[in-house]
């Protein structure tokens, strides 16, 4: 309740931006809200008035094509949570696993996957897999409740957080009571669902066992296949016994490492030792973006094309640029180069207007016109050594296409002189 913990968590939520909940309030009206409403916001959270509003439903599409339901609070709803979760923060990560790296501070899925390398080098060749079904839609309110007394002697606090995790959901015009789960959008839903699953960890690590967890995605490693389906076994009976959420038995898998993914990475194994890479999934999954990004009948402006292009490799490249993938970047930049050359010739449409653009690019008349009239398919077109010697890398590259070969190196230089 301290003013400079309230501030802090404003401007917080003010960086993350995010939709307004059902209120309709955005991130920038909040202010003069509070201006005018503080000492009855501050008197109401202070006597336990205060409560909160139901979240506002919304779904966002996953990579295997279902859709992930989000809960979106208020932004006052959200103010509140992150004071709570700036507070409480501290607090738990003093009991939090040395094995959990989701959603908290100063770790990444970049340092589980690192933990999994050494691992593997350790002679953990196996994995198991889990996949909890719809977790943060699952997690049973009382027994979360009762994880926190471990940690929160606070009766304020805890009412608060009860009060959060109650609040409901309103889906369009109909209200849904909240029963159980932790909606995912709110600032204080990651830290619960780390306390509910860090009982989890608890087991594992009272058990002697190598797990990598990462929010709800949890590997557990092992010397052997045998050894693996047995500790699924047993870990499955907890999960679902004690903790009341349910293991997705046909994604859970018992596997190698290098064939299974994790956080969108698989493993190779050289001459020394494994080493990270992303999966064949996640491979499969960019070059479907860059296609839909550079379809030649979106009729977009290159300098359009070329931010979309720049806004999504930049941060893909960033998270998978601790994973051995350089040929294949490589391979990506002529593939995505051919598309915009593609895209281009599209755009010319007519042989005069193609012509006219080929003799800016330093053709003759003559050839510009022969080249201009060809029958040749866009894509093979896109190939020929007219329109590489045109159009070339350099000019792509002036007029704003991200190079990824160039990019990646200079985040793995940066990385190094880290």
């Amino acid at each position: 309740m301290s003013r400079g913990n309230l501030n802090e968590a404003y401007q917080q939520v003010r960086r993350n931006k995010g939709v307004a909940g059902i209120d309709g309030m955005t991130v920038y009206q909040v202010l003069p809200y509070l201006k005018a409403h503080r000492d009855g916001f501050i008197a109401a959270l202070r006597n336990g008035t205060y409560k909160p509003r139901p979240v506002k439903r919304v779904e966002i599409p996953k990579p295997d094509g279902s859709m992930r339901k989000l809960g979106i609070p208020t932004v006052l709803d959200r103010i509140v949570q992150q004071a709570v979760a700036q507070v409480l923060t501290p607090v738990l990560e003093k009991v939090f696993s040395d094995n959990s790296f989701g959603f908290r501070p100063n770790r990444s899925a970049q340092d589980a996957i690192k933990r999994v390398t050494r691992l593997y080098d350790q002679g953990y060749h196996y994995v198991i897999d889990l996949d909890l079904r719809a977790y943060f839609d699952t997690v049973n309110h009382d027994l979360l409740m009762k994880f926190m007394k471990q940690y929160v002697g606070d009766p304020w606090v805890l009412h608060l957080i009860r009060q959060f995790l109650t609040s409901g959901v309103m889906n369009g015009q109909l209200f849904e009571r909240s029963d159980k789960g932790t909606p995912q959008g709110g600032p204080i839903s990651p830290l619960l669902a780390n306390v509910y699953l860090n009982e989890l960890d608890k087991l594992l690590t009272k058990r002697g066992h190598q797990f990598v967890r990462y929010a709800d995605d949890c590997n557990i490693y092992v010397k052997s296949k045998r050894a693996g389906y047995r500790v699924l076994n047993s870990v499955t009976g907890f999960l679902e016994k004690t903790l009341k959420v349910t293991v997705n038995q046909k994604k859970t898998k018992v596997g190698s490492p290098l064939r299974l993914n994790f956080l969108g990475f698989s493993l190779g194994v050289s001459s020394k030792g494994a080493y990270a890479r992303p999966s064949q999934k996640a491979k499969r999954r960019v070059r479907r973006a860059l296609k839909q990004l550079t379809k030649r009948n979106r009729g977009r402006k290159l300098d359009v094309i070329f931010k979309e292009i720049r806004q999504k490799m930049r941060g893909w490249l960033q998270y998978y640029s601790i994973g051995k993938m350089r040929y294949f970047i490589q391979q990506t930049d002529q593939w995505l180069r051919s598309r915009i050359r593609q895209y281009i010739w599209k755009m010319w449409k007519q042989p005069a207007a193609r012509a006219k653009a080929l003799m800016k690019l330093g053709m003759t008349h003559n050839q510009a016109w022969k080249f201009a009239e060809t029958r040749k398919g866009y894509w093979r077109t896109a190939h020929s050594k007219t329109l590489t010697c045109t159009i070339t890398n350099k000019r792509l590259e002036r007029r704003g296409l991200i190079n990824l070969s160039k990019t990646l190196q200079s985040i793995e230089a940066k990385r190094l002189n880290y």
